[in-house]
């Protein structure tokens, strides 16, 4: 099969357009070689405003996003890293914004261009927080390393490091007037630093638990901090050290705290998916802004001061209006780590489901429009993540396997739920349907499988195998032949085969020196894939139970196969964030995919064959495409 690969031109937006003027296509931009969409975003990591307030930078997992904040509209997507953006800042004349990543690495940018201006290395861990002096000249970086670190941000040199932190830096904020430095830190303690001399100016303790956040007044004589004793924020006196008073009213960790510009709010955002504004002056709640269905990790004041934007783990960014506390818009495509997707039977829609490795867990199924790449809806029922979807053969049904384990049938055209399948007592880890749609298989880290009739939602029998030694293990993927005959299952070192009418174990394949993670069978039923955690992909001759082949060059485990529709390639994607393309005649490696910046963990072609998509821990799903 003789493929030519589609590049895409970057759409490369300048900041300085006004308002309303351009707003690119955000399914396009920064796109690797090769692939034609991307759909999501990736999962929120931070967020600030430009000191002009007309744009607002989003740091996620797979790069920077600007938006125009008055149109809501993606501007232009900043991506350079290997890993995701984990922190940023924005300079205090706008021109330049700095971000720090889960690779250690800071970059400072030119917010005109969108080049980089440098790359400062020296954390040996990722950068959760980053502060600009007032005055432009230095960069300071908190790191999961235990460092703080003073850059010259004119020269990209170190000035120097300020140790004494047990645990992770997790906030830095310069005072206003550019003297001392604040940092909070999961050792439960907040130390002020002398910026001129890198000493140790006193250390604020008080049973605070970890130390999420802090956040100096505009006038520099009060700190607020917000930290994981789930229900208070303090606010500190930076002159003598002495705690002012304590803001009572969140039933979760703090996460996040900022000042308005004029001193006399502080909003607060939470692991109870509220964000409360505070009257700095007296300690009396002003109101709380509710929306969010998980939790709030970072708030952010608009220069001006009235308005508020809100970055939370349910992939969504929103801004409020802080005089009147209504909601002024919701900006979306931020997904959570992609664990699975799977195409409708007419290839126009694309479903996925996943997970944050995180505290909060994603348990929403997205369908995506293939064709514009922007979401149709998402469907939420499911108590825990969703590890797995799958379409019936005529598209109408949409099955989904989660981590509460249970399956669940949904209407697609209306997104409803149709019925609940109970029965697992584990993680339901994958779920097929049967090529005439009767039946759904489901995989589980209870062991077994289990057949359900998809007409009634009852359970028409229970599958259990052993491995060679006889013991039971975690069913890691499910796959019908193409007439429904077969089902192949991959449980430790061994794949399965068993008869779906009678429920018979035929035979069992051996060869895998790690746990089976994946089984695909082609179109014509002849060959099954396999993927494992010893990194290789295997091939089966169906008939003969014989291994064709071994295809090797992942570099980890292999997390995801899918044929293409004629059976002569096949897609797979690994640990290694790699997407590769195999001949399966020859077994040779037609090309590998790079651009995502976590853990590939499913693919899948389209029904017409010339598109595949893969999902990954980066919380997007990249479509590439492929011409004979």
């Amino acid at each position: 099969m003789k493929n030519r690969f589609l590049t895409l031109t970057l759409l490369f937006a300048l900041l300085t357009v006004a308002p309303n003027t351009f707003a690119a296509d955000y399914t396009q931009l920064s796109l690797p070689e090769g692939a034609k969409a991307r759909l999501g975003k990736g999962i929120i990591t931070d967020i600030q405003f430009s000191p002009d307030g007309t744009r607002l930078a989003v740091g996620s997992s797979i790069g920077i996003w600007i938006y125009d904040v008055q149109t809501g509209e993606v501007l232009n997507l900043f991506t350079r890293y290997t890993a995701g953006v984990s922190s940023l800042s924005f300079s205090p004349d706008g021109n330049t914004l700095a971000s720090g990543g889960v690779d250690g690495t800071i970059r400072l940018w030119d917010t005109t261009t969108g080049k980089i201006i440098r790359t400062m290395l020296g954390h040996t861990a990722p950068v959760r927080s980053l502060s600009f002096s007032p005055d432009g000249n230095t960069l300071a970086s908190g790191s999961s390393d235990k460092t703080i670190r003073l850059w010259n941000t004119n020269t990209g040199h170190l000035i120097r490091t300020l140790t004494g932190h047990t645990s992770y830096v997790h906030s830095v904020s310069f005072s206003p007037d550019g003297n001392t430095l604040a940092s909070g830190s999961v050792d439960e303690t907040i130390r002020l630093w002398n910026t001129n001399t890198g000493q140790l100016i006193r250390t604020l303790t008080g049973d605070m638990g970890w130390v999420n956040s802090v956040s100096f007044s505009p006038d520099g004589n009060t700190l607020a901090s917000g930290s994981s004793d789930k229900t208070k924020i303090r606010l500190w006196d930076t002159t003598t050290g002495k705690l002012i008073r304590t803001l009572t009213g969140h039933e979760w960790s703090v996460y996040s705290v900022s000042f308005s510009p004029d001193g006399n709010t502080l909003a607060s955002g939470s692991l109870g998916k509220t964000i409360r504004l505070w009257n700095t002056n007296t300690g009396h709640l002003i109101r709380v802004l509710t929306g969010h269905t998980s939790h709030v990790n970072r708030v952010s004041f608009s220069p001006d001061g009235n308005t508020l934007a809100s970055g939370s783990a349910d992939e969504t960014i929103r801004l409020w209006n802080t005089g009147t506390g209504h909601l002024i818009r919701t900006m979306e495509g931020h997904t959570d780590a992609v664990e699975t997707v799977s195409f409708s039977p007419d290839g126009h829609v694309l479903a996925s489901g996943g997970r944050d490795r995180s505290i909060h867990e994603e348990k929403t199924i997205h369908l995506w429009d293939t064709n514009t790449g922007h979401l149709i809806r998402a469907m939420v029922e499911h108590t825990g993540s969703v590890r797995s979807v799958s379409f019936s053969p005529d598209g109408n049904t949409l099955a989904s396997g989660s981590k509460d384990y249970t399956i669940r049938l949904w209407n697609t055209t209306t997104g409803h739920l149709i019925t609940t399948l109970i029965g697992h007592t584990h993680w339901v880890k994958n779920v097929s349907f049967s090529p005439d749609g009767n039946i759904l298989a489901s995989g589980s880290w209870d062991k077994t499988i289990r057949l359900w009739d998809t007409t009634t939602g009852k359970l028409i029998t229970t599958l259990t195998g052993q491995d060679s030694a006889g013991y039971t293990s975690f069913v890691r993927g499910v796959s019908f032949s193409p007439d429904g005959n077969t089902l192949a299952s991959g449980m430790a070192r061994i794949i399965h085969l068993w008869d779906t009418t009678t429920g018979k174990l035929i035979t069992t394949l051996t060869g895998h020196t790690n746990f089976v993670i994946s089984v695909s069978f082609s179109p014509d039923g002849n060959t099954l894939a396999s993927g494992s955690r010893d990194n290789t992909i295997r091939l089966w001759n169906t008939s003969t139970r014989q291994l064709i082949r071994v295809l090797t060059g992942h570099t980890r485990w292999v997390n995801s196969v899918s044929f293409s529709p004629d059976g002569n390639t096949l897609v797979s994607g690994g640990l290694d964030n790699t997407v590769r393309l195999w001949d399966i005649r020859t077994g040779k490696l037609i090309r590998t995919f790079t651009g995502h910046t976590d853990s590939v963990e499913t693919v899948s072609f389209s029904p017409e064959g010339r598109t595949f998509a893969s999902g990954s821990g980066d919380g997007t799903i990249l479509l590439w495409e492929l011409e004979p």
